[in-house]
């Protein structure tokens, strides 16, 4: 099917599952795949389709009509000084409170700034007058992720979790062709080419409000929490053990602990045909750590219910079905848990006996740190390898508060984020980093001589480099030559003596005893612990995961 048709039509169908009953259309070129399939969804009575050639009186058309319903309604333009003529419309909606949606047709990115007829920088064109914008190209994405950037877009101007209606965007960049060529029927109902994906179906509760609770059926179901608050993590480990359901918690979950949670879920997702029984993921907080939790979240046989505590959510596979403060879920099958703790305990039992077979790592280091730093401390953990370490570490008894920087997920500033934390809380602080991480904020070591010296403990997991890489696709043979100057960055940059150089203890840890000593204290001074490890067989031993 011809692209931008296939995003015109997903689109509009979208705005239909969306409850949308009118369009306002301005006739152009660029806009053409828009016209045709919101000419056949008005010719199926699906919706109203008022067309009028000047875009200014299109904008206020459409704000009577959701003015006098109540509801979103869109307005459709071409490209170029089209949209700008909507600028009236969408200030005056963005002052009385009206969800107006703004459908701009646009020429490709790379056109942009060449002198292409009719092409503007137009996708922030409104500013702070739009609550919201999506930007969406016919040669880019999938139809899940552009039905679920309507979706998004639409729900905020309803104002649904937010109760601030307004008008937003949606920037469509269509390439040629527009159209399929006059010799075959653009309809997919009489052509050979398959039919433009279904719309998705996704419903959004009101945020703090008695609706904002839904209620589940006995489908299987899994609890998936991302990095989440304490309080969010603590909800929704209660909400997997009342329920008695499986509970997949990354290690900044603040949920990762009790009988229900799930130590190898990771690896369990990629070689355990369980994972293909999964029905239903209760998904809270932001989980973005693994690619095997990346694909549960695309599986489009899944229902995805996403329990938000603010307006926006986090659907990166673009399948959510339900948005909502909160659930209820039926009581779970308990025969369901007892297969994921079986299969959860017979991985663990090769995974310790794997690791006896080599010398110490990240993932013993990480296990070790996440043993000790106990209940009334804090644990935060550097991004790349050691978070991702400690997502296969045992479930502990009495586990930390944890953080990480998983907003973007960056290795900015982690020293100084546990520092932070530290002054904050007043209670004892441990970060678990790569050395890479450690060096990327050296600065964070910075204490002056009048500031509070926090009770905060470095443990440093020193590689030499970044081992990261060694696990994903340019850690290859094939990429040999190039991988060190490149990825692994090789350094000889002694951390010790910087830390020192600080005014930090510090103490070079010989192995995983002297680091188990060390850590059942909690520190009382800023402290710096550097265990060097190896990184030479990271790759080796990622892929020895996925056979275990």
């Amino acid at each position: 099917m011809n692209n931008s048709l296939r995003l015109a039509q997903t689109v509009v169908a979208q705005l239909l599952a969306l409850g949308i009953e009118h369009v306002v259309l301005s006739p152009g070129s660029r806009n053409a795949p828009l016209s045709i399939a919101l000419a056949r969804a008005a010719a199926a009575g699906q919706l109203t389709l008022p067309v009028l050639i000047d875009e200014r009186s299109a904008g206020f058309v459409a704000l009577g009509l959701t003015k006098a319903t109540g509801r979103p309604v869109a307005v459709v333009t071409t490209s170029g000084t089209a949209v700008g003529n909507l600028m009236p419309a969408v200030m005056e909606a963005r002052h009385a409170g009206l969800p107006l949606v703004v459908i701009s047709a646009d020429r490709p990115a790379e056109t942009v700034g060449t002198g292409a007829n009719q092409t503007a920088d137009q996708a922030n064109l409104f500013g702070h007058q739009v609550l919201a914008s999506a930007r969406l190209s016919s040669e880019s994405g999938s139809a899940a992720a552009w039905a679920a950037a309507v979706a998004r877009t639409v729900v905020t101007a309803g104002g649904v979790r937010t109760r601030n209606p307004g008008p937003v965007q949606l920037n469509l960049e269509f390439s040629a062709p527009l159209l399929p060529s006059g010799t075959t029927d653009p309809d997919p109902a009489s052509s050979d080419e398959p039919p433009a994906p279904k719309s998705r179906e996704l419903t959004v509760s009101p945020a703090g409000d008695a609706g904002g609770t839904i209620e589940l059926d006995d489908r299987r179901t899994v609890v998936l929490v991302g990095d989440a608050t304490p309080e969010q993590g603590s909800r929704a480990r209660a909400l997997a053990e009342s329920a008695g359901l499986p509970l997949f918690a990354e290690p900044s979950s603040n949920a990762r602990g009790g009988d229900n949670a799930i130590s190898c879920y990771r690896v369990l997702l990629g070689i355990d045909d369980l994972s293909e029984r999964i029905e239903r993921v209760i998904q809270i907080g932001h989980p973005t750590l693994s690619r095997a939790v990346s694909g549960l979240l695309t599986r489009d046989d899944i229902e995805l219910v996403v329990v938000s505590d603010r307006a926006p959510w986090h659907d990166t596979g673009h399948r959510a079905r339900h948005v909502t403060d909160g659930v209820v879920p039926a009581p779970g099958d308990e025969h369901w848990l007892n297969q994921w703790r079986l299969a959860d305990h017979r991985l663990r039992i090769q995974l310790e006996q794997s690791a006896g077979d080599r010398d110490p790592g990240g993932w013993e280091l990480a296990e070790l740190v996440a043993q000790r730093v106990t209940t009334g401390q804090h644990l935060v953990f550097g991004a790349s390898n050691p978070i991702r370490d400690a997502d296969l570490a045992a479930i502990s008894d009495t586990p930390a508060t944890t953080w990480a920087n998983r907003g973007l997920s960056g290795i900015d500033g982690t020293i100084s984020k546990a520092v932070g934390i530290q002054l904050a809380t007043g209670q004892p602080t441990t970060a678990l980093v790569g050395d890479i991480t450690f060096l990327h904020d050296v600065g964070g070591l910075w204490l002056g001589d009048l500031e509070t010296r926090p009770a905060l403990r470095v443990v440093v997991a020193d590689d030499r480099g970044g081992s990261i890489f060694h696990s994903l696709e340019q850690g290859a043979a094939c990429y040999a030559d190039s991988f060190e100057k490149v990825f692994g960055t090789p350094h000889q940059v002694d951390i010790a003596a910087v830390a020192a150089g600080y005014g930090w203890q510090v103490h070079h840890v010989t192995d995983l005893e002297e680091l188990g000593m060390r850590l059942r204290l909690a520190p009382s001074g800023p402290e710096v612990l550097v265990l060097r490890i190896q990184r030479s067989r990271r790759r080796e031993l990622d892929q020895q995961l996925s056979h275990l």
